[in-house]
């Protein structure tokens, strides 16, 4: 998910009641939230896009256990520097060093939890595994969380510098949250199924059901059959049971031995480690031959999104 919807959902739970444990509370959740991000700046990764990301850091292990209690550590550190200079703080609140990693704690696990819910995937038991774990229940940019959580929060803080009930509207807004992201997940597994209980009668190995930006029960599907990639689309409100719209499959080219030499290109071994539905396309000539790799979840056609990788390879044939 985008970094104002983590930034959102620390800030709920701070506002439902937690930001009072301690003092630097609500930025311990809001830090913490966004905190598996920073792996955008490690450089790790040859392939440009921040897609590549979502590995060590989101994982279970890198982004749940390690990283929070670096992050309550320089809090603590940034609390004692103040403490130090004479500040004062206006929460009244003390300084608990158990319940400030406890806190941060909180705001980090929230973040591979909702990285979950979209196509692009997390690799949640990273380093043990590589593989990548998807829900597909929610698009990246979320706008009706962004406006849930922002009312929810909004209205908290309006009661909260009355003097009011303040803790209630953060909590309404968080469950809003939740019973949304359910719809979506009954939502999903009916567009899941959609192919293979009407046309096309499909038997899929990998599928992933993509929600809408804005009109979230619609679904963008692409699916991996015996060699082959296929689209369709799903709209509960057009037809509940079966696809909307489907695609001949395809061949993902990936047993054409071009394909194999053209992934021996470091940045392409990135995109195959990334990508979990790879396809090719190429382009023979007389004595090379051009390889194009996309990512079945974003494009229909094999180099029309940026999520995807080249090749030039040449051909052993008579004149070459």
């Amino acid at each position: 998910m985008d970094n104002l919807t983590h930034s959102l959902v620390g800030w709920a739970i701070g506002q439902a009641g937690a930001k009072r444990m301690t003092r630097k509370g609500l930025a311990a959740l809001i830090l913490g939230a966004n905190m598996p991000d920073i792996d955008v700046f490690f450089g790790w990764a040859p392939w440009a896009p921040l897609a590549t990301h979502r590995g060590f850091t989101h994982g279970l292990v890198g982004g749940v256990l390690l990283m929070p209690p670096l992050l309550a550590g320089l809090l603590w550190l940034l609390d004692r520097w103040q403490v130090s200079r004479g500040a004062v703080f206006q929460s009244g609140l003390a300084m608990h060093f158990g319940r400030l990693v406890a806190l941060s704690y909180l705001g980090a696990v929230t973040h591979p939890l909702l990285d979950w819910q979209t196509t692009y995937s997390v690799q949640l038991l990273s380093p043990l595994s590589n593989r990548w774990y998807h829900t597909d229940t929610l698009f990246i940019i979320d706008v009706w969380i962004w406006l849930m959580l922002g009312s929810a929060i909004w209205l908290s803080r309006r009661r909260e510098r009355r003097g009011g009930r303040w803790r209630a509207a953060a909590s309404i807004g968080i469950a809003l949250v939740g019973g949304y992201i359910a719809v979506n997940a009954i939502l999903t597994a009916l567009a899941k199924d959609a192919p293979r209980v009407g046309a096309p009668y499909a038997a899929p190995e990998t599928i992933y059901a993509s929600p809408g930006p804005v009109l979230f029960w619609r679904r963008e599907l692409a699916w991996r059959e015996s060699g082959t990639v296929a689209w369709g689309r799903y709209d509960p409100f057009e037809r509940l049971l079966g696809l909307t719209e489907h695609t001949a499959p395809v061949p993902t080219n990936f047993a054409d031995p071009l394909v194999r030499r053209a992934l021996r290109d470091p940045a392409n071994k990135a995109f195959a480690r990334w990508s979990t539905m790879p396809f090719a396309r190429v382009e023979r000539g007389r004595c090379s031959a051009r390889v194009v790799f996309g990512d079945a979840r974003y494009a229909r056609t094999v180099g029309a999104d940026r999520f995807g990788g080249k090749a030039v390879v040449p051909i052993e044939a008579p004149g070459c």
